[in-house]
This record gives C-alpha cells, sequence and structure tokens, in this order.
C-alpha cells in the first residue's frame, strides 16, 4: 500500500518537482560538497546507481562529477521526467525493495531523500537489499529529514506519507545489514522550505 500511495503522488506531481527541485543542490553546499565527496570515494570506474531518483537532477550532478550513474525511481512519470530531462542518461522504473539489478553490480549507490516514504517496518529489508547489490567495499550515500528524538517520526510531506529519521537509528540500521559508518553530517535548516533537520551519513559495504 505505502509503495502504490508514494507512486500515485509522484506521477500527479512529477513536471512540478522537477521544476522546484531541478537547482535545488545550488543553494545547498553542505549537501553538494558530500555527493562531490561521494564521486572522488568510488570505486574508479564501477556502476552508481541513484535510488529514488526522482526527475534525476542528482543522477545528472553524478554524472557531471563522472561517475557512470543511472536512476531509479517508483513512479513511472517521474522517470519520464528524468528521461526528457536527461536524455543522455539512463533511467529505469523499480522499487528499493525489490531493485533488477545482479548482486555485487555497483560500486556506489545513492539514495537522496528518497528513503523517507518507507515504512519503518521495510527499512531492513531495503538496507539488505542496499547491501546485495553493492559489492564488497562500495560506498552508500543517504540522505533523509531526520529528527531530535529517538523514533521515526512521521510527517506530511504532502506528496506522500514519510518519516524523519534520528541519524542514529539509520546507522544503526545500516550495521545490522552489514555497512560500516564512514562519515555523517546533521545540519539545521537552512531555507524557509526546510522544517527539519537534514541527515546524511556514508556507509561502506563490508
Amino acid at each position: 500500500m505505502t509503495e502504490t500511495v508514494t507512486r500515485a503522488g509522484y506521477d500527479a506531481v512529477a513536471s512540478l518537482y522537477a521544476d522546484l527541485f531541478r537547482n535545488s543542490l545550488d543553494d545547498l553546499p553542505l549537501d553538494r560538497s558530500l555527493i562531490i565527496a561521494f564521486a572522488e570515494m568510488v570505486p574508479a570506474g564501477g556502476r552508481v546507481a541513484d535510488l529514488g531518483c526522482g526527475p534525476g537532477h542528482v543522477t545528472a550532478l553524478l554524472d557531471t562529477l563522472g561517475l557512470d550513474a543511472s536512476g531509479i525511481d517508483l513512479s513511472p512519470a517521474m522517470i519520464s521526467q528524468a528521461r526528457a530531462d536527461n536524455p543522455h542518461l539512463r533511467f529505469e522504473e523499480g522499487s528499493m525493495t525489490a531493485l533488477d539489478l545482479p548482486d555485487g553490480g555497483l560500486a556506489g549507490a545513492l539514495a537522496w531523500y528518497s528513503l523517507i516514504h518507507m515504512d519503518p517496518a521495510q527499512l531492513p529489508a531495503v538496507f539488505a537489499e542496499f547491501h546485495r547489490v553493492l559489492a564488497t567495499g562500495g560506498l552508500l550515500l543517504l540522505a533523509f529529514q531526520s529528527t531530535d528524538g529517538d523514533e521515526p517520526d512521521p510527517f506530511d510531506h504532502k506528496v506522500a506519507p514519510a518519516y524523519r529519521w534520528p541519524i542514529d537509528r539509520i546507522a544503526d540500521l545500516g550495521g545490522q545489514a552489514g555497512f560500516t559508518e564512514v562519515a555523517r553530517l546533521l545540519r539545521r535548516p537552512m531555507h524557509e522550505h526546510e522544517h527539519s533537520p537534514a541527515g546524511h551519513i556514508l556507509l561502506r559495504k563490508r
């Protein structure tokens, strides 16, 4: 049910969402610097997947940073938008709960504010799927709305049901799935449209 609602929500706003977020990283230097660091640390020549890529703006950034990047998203309308905006890149419809990717085929994966729509009970399986598709030593970069509390906190996302996550809980889930934490950033809202701390964590597959 969660994926059905999320898919329908993003299908309905794909064009508007693309317009709103196409240049969103321009005014977020800390966030952008983490993506740049991720790109520099990914093993050379390896494939990278942007999981929950939306209209493909982060996938496009990864491409400009020299990575063999492609995008996967639950929403067909978002995939159509991503292909229209970035015709030179690969985008496919798919779910983070069952990625159509080979075991150990990725050098890196990024989930930029896409985990938030997963029901908390789903996240261990999603992390297991991330672990499956990454090669040993592969990197996983996550960004998400965070909370200073100890538990996942549902909030009004407007498009689809979503949760703020304590950064320690995300780190714990990664550790349980076979990842080692490399770095983290928890920053406070920088713009009027941000109403939550922003959590970022970089993990490496053991």
